[in-house]
């Protein structure tokens, strides 16, 4: 791996643009089949009433925002939902739960259950389930756990901008203890909350020189919802996503770089270029937690009239099977 400086992902960000996306889809083409897209579905299992304040968040208790609070939902139902989205062609299925941090109660136990249940339909599973110690994320991987989503949202100099409940150095930790007990790592982040293009740089320099990089990257854009404080800010533009992906994709060439929050406001033209630029999956399904996603079919179509075929279950090394 490359020890990047952060010059040397200015200077990546910065190329010219055709030329950027030029090096992208290479070096997509050097580690990835480039026809294909991996679709995952994400699942809200316990939504709302979040103590967090996180300032892009619909489901922070100190917000209206009118969601549909629940508690955890039963096995049953997150069955169901696993058996629906694999059916649709989903190989990853991610269940979030809105919580601050895990807690060792029936709860925990709980989502153990869901782990290993889901696990047995042979899907990858993933969770998101906010900040968690070693012993839990090793009690997760037994439980049949593949990957751990905690994203970094933004770079450390923006980030008390958008949340003051939890620090960066918790979210660092929580990272690193997921890798401590062997789990992939999903981390990314979100554009259009009103960070710099210098603070966007910043973020993809500490992605990409974690000790170990992630094996996935979300890149979102946001999606301003109504209650929260950044209900206002202006959608990022389609070049922006792009310089964004393919500069993720240029600096970790081996990981899924997933194309997610935001799809709703993209053209097919402009997926299309995000695909192009490094992007190699997608989130279907109606809804991302709480808000909203293309549906299905109209992914479907996409994927078909660009010539893209949906990843089969546990190729590469990326999406191998926990052994």
């Amino acid at each position: 791996m490359k020890d990047f400086s952060r010059a040397d992902v200015a200077e990546i960000y910065h190329a010219p643009l055709l030329e950027l996306i030029y090096k992208a889809a290479t070096a997509h083409r050097a580690h990835h089949a480039p026809g294909e897209v991996q679709l995952c579905t994400l699942l809200s299992v316990k939504t709302g009433g979040c103590p967090e304040d996180c300032a892009y968040c619909p489901q922070a208790a100190r917000y209206h925002t009118g969601i549909d609070r629940h508690g955890l939902l039963k096995l049953d139902a997150v069955l169901e939902a696993a058996r629906e989205a694999k059916e649709a062609g989903s190989t990853r299925f991610c269940m979030g739960a809105a919580w601050r941090e895990v807690r060792d109660n029936r709860h925990f136990d709980e989502v153990l259950e869901m782990v290993s249940a889901v696990r047995e339909l042979g899907l990858e599973v993933c969770c998101t389930l906010g900040m968690l110690t070693e012993s839990q994320a090793q009690r997760l991987k037994e439980a049949g756990l593949y990957a751990y989503n905690h994203n970094l949202d933004s770079s450390r100099e923006f980030y008390p901008e958008i949340i003051g409940t939890r620090g960066y150095d918790e979210r660092l930790e929580t990272l690193a203890n997921v890798q401590k007990a062997g789990l992939s790592v999903c981390c990314g982040g979100i554009i259009g909350m009103g960070e710099t293009v210098d603070q966007r740089i910043d973020l993809l320099h500490t992605l990409a020189t974690l000790p170990s990089p992630p094996e996935s990257v979300p890149v979102n854009a946001l999606v301003p919802v109504p209650g929260t404080p950044l209900e206002d800010c202006p959608p990022v533009s389609t070049w922006e996503m792009v310089r964004m992906i393919a500069t993720a994709r240029i600096l970790m060439p081996n990981a899924m770089v997933r194309l997610s929050a935001g799809r709703t406001r993209m053209s097919a033209e402009q997926q299309a270029l995000c695909f192009l630029a490094g992007a190699n999956s997608i989130f279907t399904g109606e809804k991302l937690l709480t808000t909203p996603n293309p549906p299905f079919d109209s992914d479907e179509a996409l994927l078909e009239l660009l010539g893209l075929s949906a990843r089969a279950p546990y190729q590469g090394q990326e999406s191998s099977p926990p052994a």
